[in-house]
């Protein structure tokens, strides 16, 4: 679980490590019953003892990045899938070291010397026909013996139909499968695939495949010379910032040439020329064609952990992302979907932030609250979402009522109201007084005494030329929103 490695991950309490499901558990925590993939708000319920840490996947990549340096030192063309999780083709590496025990082995010993004992980074390898089959056979070995599968579907087989979460993107199909009576991937194999087909589309014919040690079948196409796209720079580029830009631009001219042939990659090397020293280069791996996000933040990713790790002295002159495992998988375009509308809208917004800086486009996301301000949480455009401060399915008793403002300040500003046995006349807006045409309220926002918090109330003013919301603490008037 390399989600525990992180640095301010506590070595003696209980340590539970999430996004939206669990990556990382101590065992303590996994002893109360929470399993890796579940819902954070289960595993929370279960293990309110431990310390929740939020994932920060960027972070674990630049931590991730000697062990794949390592791996690729013993075996050439390392595919990175995730932090935590690679690929390698074996087959050639095989006679090299005289069998796949051995090489097993030597790659164990390696990862065992560089991680230690680091908490959570016990090294697990597993060998198998197929990424799939292989993934899963590290899952069931130990730190202290790989596992080599002899009879792939045989080792399939026996698998539990939760394998499949990953590739079924949740539990709904996995759940229907076992509603049939259906527990194991060769329960699963037993059917016949037409059927799968027939009733569950593509995505039951996806699990068929995997559940029968077919690995997802790769469109063969070639790669055109023009799909591949690089850029180069005449003052080398040292700062993370100017970093993320050229990667998100280039990977957006990726995808913008990828989508008119039709095509989507599943794996994509990502080649830099440092200033001084040797150019360096990494795979990364999606079981599903890649879409602009997933590109995105793995091309930030493998290009932060080469910058924060000094793997490209003096800077980044050239850099270049080039596709493989060609497919046209998942780009059908939707019949109402606009989609050229929606790339120039990305990379008009891209532009933007390359202009004004990284903390001036930013992108919000609904969250709870009971003032409009606190309805939404802010971050930067074109990278992961920060955590929710306040649940948004929690009822939120007490909350303004609806129509919500048009304009909401980032800081409630002090306005001047004058009132008639209670009753709001007149409201200062700017050098002259407008009359209060017709108003609603007051709501009674009861503050968090614990905190300091005083109770306030709040008034929805209409006037000739706007409408207003207004918050009323101990006498005094502040705007917090304006309708439109």
């Amino acid at each position: 679980m390399w989600s525990l490695t992180r640095p301010d991950a506590s070595s003696e309490e209980p340590v539970l490590v999430v996004d939206d499901r669990v990556t990382g558990a101590t065992e303590e925590v996994l002893t109360a019953g929470v399993t890796l993939g579940m819902p954070r708000r289960d595993a929370e319920a279960l293990a309110p003892f431990a310390t929740v840490l939020v994932r920060d996947l960027a972070d674990e990549a630049r931590c991730f990045e000697p062990i794949v340096e390592m791996v690729e030192n013993l075996v050439p063309r390392v595919e990175v899938v995730s932090p935590g999780l690679l690929f390698v083709p074996v087959a050639g590496a095989v006679r090299f070291y005289g069998g796949e025990g051995s090489l097993a082995a030597e790659v164990a010993k390696g990862l065992d010397e560089l991680t230690g004992d680091q908490r959570g980074g016990d090294a697990l390898v597993g060998i198998a026909d197929g990424p799939f089959a292989a993934r899963w056979a590290a899952a069931t070995a130990t730190s202290d013996e790989p596992h080599v599968v002899t009879d792939t579907i045989g080792f399939l087989s026996r698998l539990d139909l939760s394998t499949l979460r990953e590739a079924m993107g949740g539990e709904e199909m996995i759940d229907t499968f076992r509603w049939l009576g259906i527990s194991t991937l060769g329960d699963l194999a037993g059917l016949p695939r037409e059927t799968l087909a027939s009733r569950f589309g593509n995505p039951g014919v996806l699990a068929h495949r995997l559940a029968t040690g077919e690995d997802r079948l790769v469109d063969p196409r070639d790669i055109h010379p023009e799909l591949g796209v690089q850029m180069s720079f005449e003052e080398p580029l040292e700062s993370l910032d100017a970093v993320a830009f050229a990667g998100r631009n280039l990977a957006e001219r990726l995808l913008k040439g990828l989508r008119a042939a039709g095509v989507a990659p599943h794996t994509v090397t990502v080649s830099v020329e440092a200033a001084h020293g040797s150019p360096r280069e990494r795979i990364w791996r999606s079981a599903d064609p890649f879409t602009a996000k997933a590109l995105t933040d793995r091309v930030w990713w493998q290009l932060r952990a080469w910058v924060e790790t000094a793997g490209v002295p003096g800077g980044i002159v050239g850099l270049s992302i080039t596709p493989a495992d060609l497919s046209g998988e998942g780009r059908q375009l939707g019949l109402l979907t606009d989609e050229s509308s929606s790339i120039e809208a990305d990379r008009a917004l891209a532009r933007a932030q390359a202009l004004l800086g990284p903390d001036r486009v930013l992108q919000g996301r609904a969250q709870g609250g009971r003032m409009p301000g606190e309805r939404v949480v802010w971050s930067r455009w074109g990278e992961p979402g920060v955590e929710s401060e306040r649940d948004l399915d929690a009822p939120w008793p007490g909350a303004t009522p609806s129509p919500s403002p048009a304009l909401v300040p980032p800081r409630l500003q002090p306005i001047d109201v004058e009132w008639d046995g209670g009753m709001p006349t007149r409201i200062r807006l700017g050098s002259r007084w407008e009359p209060v045409l017709t108003w609603s309220g007051p709501w009674r926002l009861s503050g968090r005494w614990w905190a300091g918090e005083r109770d306030a109330d709040r008034y929805q003013l209409v006037t000739s030329v706007g409408a207003f919301l207004c918050v009323v603490s101990k006498g005094k008037a502040f705007l917090a929103g304006v309708y439109d």
